[in-house]
């Protein structure tokens, strides 16, 4: 099948699925997985419209803090929804969850980038290292049969969870939105360490990867 078998890593993982299909056991007939899909849509805009302004007012870090949370609540729980009502819609669900993944991440990056705590070119070099990886996750997908959606024990909870950490962080130190202080240097500097690993994660797997297919279809010589 095209969606492949679901391999997930993360960290909080095993935690994160039981609260998931507990929650989704409770919810409401008529919420369906779609609805979820555009809860958590909604949330990205939100975060990527309250990280822009910050640019006026700080305080605005709590509302991107609180869209995080409910980008993570569609995100996460539309996918468990079908699993646990038996509708699964494999391929549907493959195509939109993820066309929706990266959409959800351009906005919050540019919002990100937008706000006074992080450089723009920062912001959208995260964006295409973070897009980069997850394009490799569909074509390992698609030729092993596999979805690892984890690089090592960090997924996009994880992610969520430090980008509210920084939030907090930010709004300890530069109450006001303006200026350079030690959280935002440490931010543009924490988003830089991530790229660069990111760059050398995706070529550690694009080597491995090439290695085990071409030990599985040998170069015939003539």
């Amino acid at each position: 099948m095209a969606t492949g078998t679901r391999d997930l890593t993360f960290l909080l993982a095993e935690p994160e699925r039981r609260l998931l299909r507990a929650v989704a056991a409770r919810l409401p007939r008529w919420v369906t997985s779609d609805h979820l899909t555009f809860l958590g849509v909604l949330g990205a805009v939100a975060t990527g419209v309250a990280y822009t302004l910050t640019a006026f007012d700080a305080r605005w870090l709590w509302a991107a803090s609180g869209a995080l949370a409910f980008n993570w609540f569609g995100d996460s729980l539309d996918g468990t929804l079908a699993r646990v009502r038996h509708t699964e819609r494999p391929r549907y669900g493959y195509y939109l969850d993820h066309l929706v993944d990266a959409f959800c991440t351009a906005v919050v990056g540019v919002g990100i980038g937008l706000s006074p705590f992080v450089e723009l070119e920062v912001a959208l070099l995260l964006v295409v290292a973070y897009l980069a990886l997850s394009i490799n996750v569909y074509l390992e997908t698609a030729v092993f049969g596999v979805f690892r959606l984890a690089y090592g024990r960090i997924g996009p909870t994880e992610a969520r969870i430090l980008l509210i950490v920084l939030n907090t962080l930010l709004l300890v130190s530069a109450p006001q939105g303006g200026g350079t202080t030690p959280a935002v240097l440490l931010t543009n500097a924490v988003f830089l360490v991530l790229v660069g690993a990111m760059g050398v994660t995706l070529l550690a797997r694009f080597i491995a990867n090439l290695q085990h297919l071409a030990r599985l279809e040998p170069l015939e010589r003539p």
